[in-house]
């Protein structure tokens, strides 16, 4: 199954910034929507971000003028850049893609990345 590999989490002081990557592996032809969930040790997990084809993005309110999604289709990578961090931002922070199409003509859906934490304490 295609892969994506997510980079750029890591322990920050609240305030601080992250740059948060997920890349398809290079057999990935295109891909639909793009999204970053997250999920701390005994919660559920939550929708962050959003950004469709089309480039319309939505966030949580709870990540509104602190968060941006970005997405660079020749690269077939979506980022999530992170600013003005709390603590209630830590978890583990996880890519997903609801439809890509690989090279050979396969459609997959719903795929998931790996997860990488983010921790934000001082």
């Amino acid at each position: 199954q295609v892969q994506l590999v997510e980079s750029g989490g890591g322990l920050v002081q609240p305030g601080g910034s992250l740059r948060l990557s997920c890349a398809a592996s290079r057999n990935v032809f295109s891909i639909n929507d793009m999204s970053w969930y997250r999920q701390a040790p005994g919660n559920q997990r939550e929708l962050v971000a959003t950004i469709t084809l089309s480039n319309s993005t939505t966030y949580a309110d709870s990540v509104k003028g602190r968060f941006t999604i970005s997405r660079d289709n020749a690269q077939k990578t979506v980022y999530l850049q992170m600013y003005n961090l709390r603590p209630e931002d830590t978890a583990v922070y996880y890519c997903n893609v609801d439809l890509l199409v690989v090279q050979d003509g396969r459609i997959e859906y719903n795929n998931w990345g790996q997860g990488t934490q983010v921790t934000v304490s001082s």
